[in-house]
């Protein structure tokens, strides 16, 4: 898109040609766009005409049927991106780079809005329930499908662990993390545990670790034993066998992914063969992840725009996807995105990607070291 040289009055064209079809999701005719403009000289419908046809010339237009109106095309959303995106740069004091993948910059939205999010959000206090919180409001405010997916390091940080006597040297360890993953595993022990001692140590654990990094627990374990053997030491030397043993292991478990609003989309597609495929991409948690993986950067803040996912798959060609990355004490916590048909209205759904993403600092609790 960096290459494209689009006039003003090209530029003023295109613009409402997208917005006309946003809102209308027909064709858009050169009298409708006329009609836009009844007020401004110089942009007749023969003016329009001429300039819609160097649009598609173009590759921004295009033309189903001979009587037709005109479509925008995946190039021409790109570089409507791509001018909200300059906008807010330059209304944030920034450069605009014209990269064709945008990384948008800040933005206001309505106090509706911001009002709305903020109620969806009451009681939220785990990234398991802000994750799945975040695919459930996305959906509804997108009218397309919200997706959450926790990071590999998110799904890694100890929410609660339990610990169950099963037999002589025998004890069930029950560990789940903040991103809802459940993992559970049989240790072999040394020696003997009592189910006091049991509980203390798991008690220890939850009380001490909540919201810590699962191999950050491990080695402050190990620093405590140390530090504190004389004080606790009949104590701290149950949670040493436990953890000695595997309590606290790194899973391999898959991250864990939200999805909502599958039926904003079958809603939307009338082609029934397209709308089969796209579902059979997106039903694939798999494709999801991989999906969010390859277009949005964990390190980085902004938010990210892909219109046109049919490198992902070919039914997904007139979707797009909006996400941005989800922080949380420093750490990446997740993705949060919307993925919708190419007629959404951008600059809200820009705006309320990277509102939510920036919450989870707000309204999660950071473990303090």
């Amino acid at each position: 898109m960096a290459d494209l040289r689009v006039s003003p009055r090209e530029r003023l064209v295109l613009t409402a040609i997208i917005e006309l079809y946003i809102a209308t999701g027909e064709p858009v005719a050169s009298q409708a766009v006329a009609r836009a403009f009844a007020d401004r000289d110089g942009l007749s419908s023969a003016t329009v005409r001429n300039v819609m046809a160097t649009l598609g010339d173009a590759g921004l237009l295009e033309q189903a049927h001979t009587s037709a109106g005109r479509v925008p095309t995946a190039a021409a959303f790109r570089y409507h991106v791509e001018q909200i995106t300059q906008s807010s740069r330059v209304a944030a004091g920034a450069h605009p780079t014209g990269a064709a993948a945008q990384g948008v910059g800040p933005a206001m939205l309505s106090d509706a809005r911001r009002e709305q999010i903020e109620d969806s959000f009451s009681g939220v206090s785990s990234s398991h329930e802000y994750l799945e919180r975040t695919s459930h409001v996305l959906a509804l405010l997108s009218s397309g499908l919200g997706v959450a997916l926790a990071s590999s390091t998110a799904a890694q940080v100890l929410e609660h662990i339990h610990f169950s006597r099963l037999s002589t040297g025998r004890v069930l360890a029950v560990l789940v993390t903040q991103a809802g993953a459940v993992q559970d595993r049989v240790l072999a022990l040394d020696r003997e545990l009592t189910h006091l001692e049991l509980e203390t140590a798991a008690r220890y654990l939850n009380d001490n670790f909540r919201g810590w990094p699962i191999d950050r627990i491990r080695a402050e374990v190990a620093r405590r034993i140390e530090a504190e053997r004389e004080a606790y030491a009949q104590m701290l030397s149950s949670v040493e066998e436990l953890c000695r043993k595997g309590a606290l292991a790194a899973g391999e478990s898959t991250p864990a992914i939200f999805v909502d609003g599958m039926a904003n989309l079958i809603s939307a597609e009338l082609d029934r063969e397209r709308l089969r495929q796209m579902l059979l991409a997106l039903e694939a948690k798999t494709r999801l992840v991989e999906l969010l993986t390859a277009y949005v950067d964990g390190r980085q803040q902004e938010v990210r725009v892909v219109v046109g996912l049919d490198e992902a798959s070919p039914a997904m060609q007139d979707l797009v996807l909006i996400g941005a990355p989800a922080r949380l004490g420093g750490g990446n916590l997740g993705t949060v995105a919307v993925i919708a048909p190419t007629r959404i209205q951008y600059q809200e759904m820009i705006q309320a990607v990277r509102y939510i993403a920036r919450m989870s600092e707000r309204i999660l609790e950071v473990p303090v070291d």
